[in-house]
């Protein structure tokens, strides 16, 4: 019986937390095989432990992972570029209009009453964007496969041996044919 040191993280609900391995505080990480033959509990703090078990880094996600930052960066360069531009057509205009309001001072008023709460509206709209953004719940970065270092490994592999063990044992009692049978011969 072979059990690959592949270990995928999985979470489970706060209601179906159990005692982590190491330490018996309550978790609701769980380190499982590929193929599900073993499970355990543990927290997080130990899956950054080095001692404890390392992450499996695919190279692939982390290609993706960068491209996507990168084009996420793009994206956002571009807008500030596209703000800017429209920042200075609105100041080109704000001037013009106010060359051709110099000559009527009634209405510069008007238009600076205006110019004032579209500032403001503005401002206000910015600061409710920015925290959108910061309020947006981020993924969860962390790794998501680990491989448990030897020790540990070992531990596990002697735990679902003696499992086994304990299994064969209970099936041999529970056998009569495997107990000694009653001599037959005379005794003399």
């Amino acid at each position: 019986m072979s059990l690959p040191n592949v270990w995928h993280l999985r979470r489970v609900a706060d209601t179906a937390s159990k005692a982590c391995t190491i330490c018996y505080k309550p978790s609701t990480s769980v380190l499982i095989t590929p193929d599900n033959k073993d499970f355990f509990y543990t927290c997080p703090a130990h899956l950054k432990d080095r001692s404890f078990c390392s992450p499996i880094v695919d190279a692939g996600e982390e290609a993706k992972k960068k491209k996507d930052e990168e084009l996420a960066r793009e994206i956002e360069n571009v807008k500030r570029e596209y703000e800017e531009k429209q920042k200075k057509k609105k100041e080109k205009k704000e001037k013009e209009k106010k060359a051709d309001d110099d000559k009527d001072k009634d209405k510069d008023d008007k238009t600076s009453e205006k110019d004032d709460d579209k500032k403001a509206e503005q401002e206000k709209n910015a600061k409710i964007e920015q925290l959108q953004k910061e309020a947006e719940p981020k993924a969860d970065d962390s790794p998501r496969i680990f491989a448990l270092h030897k020790n540990f490994y070992q531990m596990r592999i002697n735990r679902i041996r003696s499992i086994d063990l304990a299994k064969r044992n209970a099936e041999r009692l529970k056998n009569p044919a495997s107990f000694p049978s009653v001599p037959k011969g005379d005794l003399q």
